[in-house]
């Protein structure tokens, strides 16, 4: 890739257990392969500072912090890392793929906890303006079924996990909502499939959407 090529934004979105990690490692593997350099990373966190936040958010009680709380630590995590990571990677014409972004606190802090969805969107285009990924890939599957998927997974950050199952049907229902929204950044892809099905898929959104040359 050279330094006049412009970089993209993919994010990756779901509830619990939906494989976004896997499958933002999959997409890596793809878009290198065809040429392009790629910066993978995640939320909370990304960066160093965002870290720091992030283990006041995905550990410790389920009642730690107010909803609004969270929605502002969140966002503050997402401050240092799209200056810190983000920005400069697609400055530098690469691309970013990101497990989670601002659809997360929407969806989690929104739909999920309860608070103005209109208010959780304000606040980031406060911050933020109109930045907002190229593409999302909302992956989505039963409550049930991504909950039963973590089960044996390590608990350091298991916080929103352990969240009532309203909680998760909230969330998968905001999740959703933003896709019906903004139909032309968002695609829910089926992830009750197995992984290899599920990667077909989004490397066929990939190349519809953003012509990354993977064919």
């Amino acid at each position: 890739m050279n330094d006049t090529e412009t970089g993209r934004f993919i994010t990756f979105e779901g509830g619990e257990g939906a494989g976004k990690s896997t499958q933002v490692s999959r997409l890596a593997a793809a878009l290198g392969s065809a040429g392009k350099t790629v910066v993978s990373t995640r939320e909370p966190g990304g960066s160093e500072a965002a870290e720091e936040i992030r283990r006041l958010l995905v550990s410790g009680a389920v009642d730690r912090w107010q909803p609004d709380t969270e929605a502002l630590l969140h966002n503050a995590a997402r401050v240092e890392h799209v200056a810190g990571v983000v920005r400069p990677a697609l400055g530098a014409g690469k691309w970013v793929i990101s497990d989670r972004f601002h659809d997360s606190t929407l969806a989690y802090q929104g739909y999920g906890h309860g608070l103005d969805p209109d208010r959780v969107a304000a606040l980031h285009a406060l911050i933020f303006g109109d930045f907002r990924p190229d593409l999302t890939l909302i992956l989505d599957l039963p409550v049930a079924d991504g909950l039963a998927r973590t089960q044996g997974r390590d608990g350091a950050e298991d916080r929103y996990e352990r969240m009532s199952r309203d909680f998760h049907e909230r969330l998968r229902e905001g999740f959703l909502a933003i896709a019906r929204a903004e139909p032309d950044r968002c695609v829910v892809i089926d992830a009750t499939a197995d992984e290899d099905s599920v990667h077909a898929r989004v490397l066929a959104v990939v190349e519809e959407r953003l012509r990354a040359g993977l064919d």
